[in-house]
């Protein structure tokens, strides 16, 4: 009867831990779980205003849901769905659902191409977090008010606030026309939208696996608080989010994931996220 009891027991305990460690699949050939926004392909020159056409009329952005021009397509590799995002476009993928309190991770690596304006400068993307509001609210009229766990050649882990958001960095205090560097064993620097500091901040180091090569990007949201990881490393330690309106604080931590084309050819796959019941302790050790 104590061996039955015993295999009882420990078999709740590993059905417990599974529960735990239960991934959610966001990638599949029919992107059924996002919807896509396109605003423009920008040109050099761009200063943030509404582009125009040569007679100076408005034009509009491209809008939701156009499959049509192929930015974002998923492709096989290896029996596997991968995500293209061509990048001749701005915009993004974003999640249907809203998300908080959550691990999300993915695989990512560049494609060869760049478009206008992006041809003479790094590849970009990112992963905008905690995403709200209308379409088109930041300088480049392509996403939501959000965080971003910036994806860029050799900047893997950087931080930029989207529209009026902002947050505290464990980060070196910049100087001059040098940025904000984050150290996990420095003061949390508030900076982004009513703050001394701009909203950007580059990452501890440099992380990123040679070109050609998959890297591993995690996500940690929980409460104000969030981690950026690249490869297995904690590169910035982040809390207290939130956004301006109206000149009042707000607090912003859920929303929706939005994954940007921004001028560059970039490749997804493994795309999972789970929720949190609370902070593991590997990573409220940060805090």
């Amino acid at each position: 009867m104590k061996n039955i009891l015993l295999l009882l027991l420990i078999s709740i305990g590993i059905g417990s831990c599974r529960e735990e460690v239960h991934w959610t699949n966001l990638l599949d050939k029919d992107l059924s779980q996002w919807d896509s926004y396109l605003s423009y392909k920008h040109q050099l020159g761009y200063d943030g205003q509404v582009p125009k056409d040569k007679e100076g009329n408005i034009i509009a952005p491209i809008g939701v849901n156009h499959p049509e021009y192929n930015v974002f397509t998923v492709i096989e590799e290896n029996n596997e769905p991968v995500l293209k995002v061509s990048g001749e476009i701005y915009g993004c993928l974003y999640t249907r659902e809203e998300y908080e309190n959550y691990h999300f991770r993915l695989k990512v690596k560049w494609g060869d191409k760049k478009w206008v304006p992006r041809v003479d400068l790094l590849k970009d993307s990112g992963i905008l977090y905690h995403s709200i509001g209308e379409h088109g609210a930041e300088y480049w009229r392509s996403w939501m008010l959000s965080q971003e766990f910036q994806i860029m050649e050799g900047h893997m882990g950087d931080y930029w606030n989207q529209a009026t958001s902002a947050i505290d960095i464990k980060a070196f205090i910049p100087e001059y026309i040098m940025n904000p560097v984050a150290d996990e064993n420095q003061a949390f620097l508030p900076m982004g939208e009513g703050e001394i500091t701009q909203g950007f901040c580059l990452r501890s180091a440099n992380y990123e696996n040679s070109p050609g090569q998959w890297n591993t990007l995690e996500l940690i949201c929980f409460e104000d608080k969030s981690l950026h990881i690249v490869n297995g490393q904690v590169v910035m330690i982040l809390q207290n989010s939130r956004y301006v309106k109206q000149g009042k604080s707000i607090p912003l931590d859920k929303g929706r994931i939005q994954l940007q084309s921004e001028a560059a050819e970039v490749y997804y796959k493994n795309i999972e996220i789970r929720k949190l019941e609370s902070l593991p302790d590997e990573y409220s050790q940060y805090y």
